[in-house]
């Protein structure tokens, strides 16, 4: 690695698996320090087994601010500061979201909380922390949220429309404090979340086919992307929907 956040402090979110995971691995390899927050302990302390020192395992609910304003404390305690937030947490219940006029509206409340509300909690307790010092938002956003292209997924695809509209407000409102923010868009990926799809051969190639480079992408190549919208290489860019998906919202 280039070292690209050498002295950087962070803080990721759904840092235990897939993206939020590679992400964290990526800025620990690029030299920076970072608060992996996540509701699942065991893999965030194994990660943290794995990286050393230069990640913080932080058990937290995104949805329970007080824990995500702990967890944001505790990473500025211990690496003196707060330069990057990545809003990555999120959950896709592809089994239980629906057409919306089929959609319960405990699941969309669901989504909507962890998706949406818990990526603005995140970003406004990270805000509080970079006021001072300015630093870099990157929130994870989807093709969903851009076209109808999943509308039996519409508690997941109103959630991450405003996930957009969240990235926006931030890179406008947050300017003259030295902030921006970007969203990544991941297309189809190979995580646990797709887990589903890579279950069923029809099912992945129907989706494969969608695909201008004809497969999925990695967690990895998805925290490539982020890595350049955290670090000084993306600063003259800003409320900025930046796709990572192998060309899938190109047609």
């Amino acid at each position: 690695m280039n070292g690209r956040l050498d002295g950087r402090r962070a803080i990721v979110t759904g840092a235990a698996n897939g993206i939020g995971r590679a992400v964290a691995r990526r800025f620990v390899a690029e030299g920076a320090q970072v608060g992996a927050v996540d509701v699942e302990r065991e893999p965030l302390e194994t990660l943290a087994g794995e990286l050393g020192t230069a990640l913080l395992a932080l058990p937290a609910d995104v949805t329970d601010e007080a824990a995500v304003s702990d967890a944001v404390s505790r990473s500025v305690e211990a690496f003196g500061g707060l330069d990057i937030v990545v809003a990555n947490a999120g959950i896709e219940p592809i089994a239980d979201d629906d057409y919306l006029h089929e959609l319960d509206a405990a699941v969309l409340r669901r989504v909507v909380d962890v998706n949406l509300v818990g990526m603005a909690i995140t970003c406004k307790h990270g805000l509080q922390a970079m006021l001072d010092g300015g630093g870099a938002v990157v929130c994870t956003a989807s093709p969903t949220g851009l076209y109808g292209g999943a509308p039996e997924e519409a508690a997941y695809s109103i959630a991450k429309g405003g996930v957009t509209a969240l990235v926006r407000v931030i890179a406008s409102g947050y300017a003259r404090y030295g902030i921006r923010a970007n969203a990544v868009v991941p297309g189809f990926t190979d995580t646990r979340a797709n887990k589903v799809v890579f279950d069923d051969a029809a099912f992945l190639e129907e989706v494969l086919q969608t695909i201008p480079l004809g497969r999925a992408g990695t967690p990895e190549e998805v925290a490539a992307v982020v890595t350049f919208l955290a670090s000084t290489e993306s600063a003259y860019v800003t409320g900025a929907i930046w796709a990572a998906d192998g060309g899938a919202t190109a047609i």
